[in-house]
């Protein structure tokens, strides 16, 4: 995620608190890199400009020491990044039933993202249920009822009703309609917003009386956001953006940029096409993480969009006690690998910018075709095996034992093996007396990392 702008401005930082004198050349050096760079982030020209002569001024201000200019340059800089990337908007749900509904044109992601909203909101013990009203996209509907039904999500959808009003009071109808805490409604989106669609979303907005309008808009329309902006939030009470496919575009600086320019605040922006891949805004901790600074704040939050609330509690107690089975084993793992890979997570661990280069890039990522074969051996276990993976090691019943569940689980004895050596593994960093995530149940940083190098076989990494 604007991976390029992140490394050039840890530079540049670096380049003035090292720096002994702040000269011209160097301050035309330092303006010029970060010209550049936000430029190729597509952050609108007219405000590059305007950060490069504010750095000048200060820089040549010689009212101020060369010791204190260096630090206000500094936070000059940051504070104008801050600044740039505009204010975010917290989804605060209200008591009773809350309504959010989404809207956006074609191609903006909106129905993924609703399931990805449901999703992180459910992590975090809501009821929720996802309402399919696009009635002109075909497949719209099935694509919302997959995306629930492999997440465990509830939904209503009607495939044979094309009147999206007519669908909402079916779905007041129902039974369950008032036990939900939260309501995520995906709506019709057009190639441009015509006159058609505002006709159609005021509509439903009237009848829905939602507790939020958010605007779906995908990262690489870059400063062509402004408009998109603009144009909704005439039309409509736009309450809050989500940025989609902030991972797979440079244009991701204008897009961010382009909203603070309309006073529009983000709410959330979407880093994959995982489920779990959505992420709160937070400009203090997004500039953090390009600075190279982390940002564990995204990481727990993270984390608990993986795991839900009560498996974090389940898993703290057993964690802290040192009880753990193989099944827990497979769920620590699995989570790991659900962060997104480690290049995903390695800019929200704090100083971890540099070590992080030495540890190779599927040091996550290669566990996960590990993983379904764990779980069949796991499947072809007892109860008592499972709980007690000890038993496996005994000298007089443990190798019949190994044949026995490799041979019902297709495998090779080492592949029992190999998980078993995982689960010694995991319990060893556990008792080395590194206590665990107490937020979220899950293994602390430390632990991760060790458990990292121990899958990659690194060596000299430093804590």
């Amino acid at each position: 995620m604007l991976e390029k702008l992140g490394k050039i401005l840890k530079k540049t930082t670096d380049k003035i608190a090292n720096a002994i004198f702040l000269d011209k050349n160097l301050v035309e050096s330092i303006v010029r890199d970060l010209q550049r760079a936000l430029i190729e982030a597509d952050v609108n020209i007219l405000l590059v400009k305007q950060l490069s002569d504010k750095i000048k001024k200060a820089a040549f201000d010689e009212r101020i020491n060369e010791i204190d200019k260096k630090e206000h340059i500094i936070k000059l800089l940051h504070d104008e990044l801050k600044k740039l990337l505009g204010s975010s908007h917290e989804l605060k749900l209200q008591k009773g039933q809350n309504r959010i509904m989404l809207v956006g044109l074609y191609g903006s992601g909106k129905t993924t993202t609703v399931a990805k909203l449901g999703n992180w909101f459910a992590k975090r013990g809501k009821k929720v249920v996802l309402v399919g009203l696009d009635v002109h996209r075909p497949a719209a509907s099935e694509q919302l009822k997959q995306l629930a039904e492999k997440n465990n999500l509830n939904y209503f959808i009607s495939e044979q009703e094309k009147n999206p009003i007519k669908i909402w009071k079916n779905f007041e109808k129902e039974n369950k309609y008032k036990n939900y805490d939260l309501v995520i409604i995906d709506t019709a989106g057009r190639h441009t917003l015509d006159d058609e669609l505002i006709k159609e979303i005021k509509s439903l907005e009237k009848e829905i009386k939602p507790t939020e309008v958010i605007l779906v808009m995908p990262a690489d329309i870059g400063q062509a956001a402004k408009t998109q902006a603009e144009q909704f939030k005439d039309a409509l009470n736009i309450t809050g953006i989500i940025i989609t496919r902030m991972d797979s575009s440079a244009k991701g600086g204008g897009a961010l940029t382009a909203c603070a320019e309309t006073s529009s605040s983000v709410c959330f922006i979407t880093t994959g096409e995982k489920i779990n891949d959505i992420e709160t805004f937070d400009p203090d901790s997004f500039l953090s993480r390009l600075l190279g600074m982390g940002d564990l704040k995204s990481l727990i939050e993270k984390i608990k969009s993986i795991t839900g609330e009560d498996k974090q509690e389940e898993m703290r107690k057993k964690i802290e006690e040192g009880k753990i089975t193989l099944d827990d084993v497979i769920e620590q793992v699995k989570s790991m690998s659900s962060l997104g890979g480690f290049e995903k997570i390695k800019s929200m661990i704090p100083g971890f910018s540099s070590i992080g280069e030495k540890i190779p890039e599927n040091v996550l990522e290669s566990q996960e075709t590990k993983i379904a074969k764990w779980e069949h051996i796991v499947k072809s276990m007892t109860k008592e095996e499972r709980e007690n993976p000890e038993l496996l090691e005994d000298k007089k019943t443990g190798t019949s034992r190994i044949n026995r569940i490799a041979k019902g689980a297709g495998v090779n004895n080492s592949d029992v093996r190999a998980l078993l050596k995982q689960y010694k593994m995991i319990k060893e960093v556990i008792k080395s007396g590194i206590s665990s995530n107490t937020e979220t149940g899950m293994l602390n940083q430390k632990q991760l990392m060790r458990l990292m190098k121990k899958f990659g076989k690194v060596k000299r990494i430093r804590f």
